[in-house]
């Protein structure tokens, strides 16, 4: 099972904290030809997660939290397909 980590924060808001991780394993991957398998699963999970996410719904889950200075994580999983959650730090 593939889980990713994702820590939002007020700068950085959970859609681009993904963009930016996708992006970074994404250039990893055209530098490499191949960074492993592992990491193919991931680029795969992130692009489902920024494909199918419903960020504004997200936003307003984390943001309250962020406000009140808590930290916030989204796991990202891909037991039997895409699943995510937010959990309070």
């Amino acid at each position: 099972m593939t889980r990713i980590e994702l820590y939002p924060t007020l700068d950085h808001c959970i859609e681009s904290t993904a963009r930016h991780e996708f992006n970074k394993l994404a250039a990893e991957y055209a530098k490499k030809g191949d960074a492993g398998e592992e990491k193919d699963r991931e680029i795969v999970l992130l692009r489902c997660f920024l494909e199918e996410a419903d960020f504004p719904a997200l936003r307003g889950m984390s943001e309250p939290h962020l406000l009140k200075h808590k930290k916030v994580r989204f796991v990202l999983t891909d037991a039997g397909g895409l699943d995510y959650r937010m959990e309070l730090l």
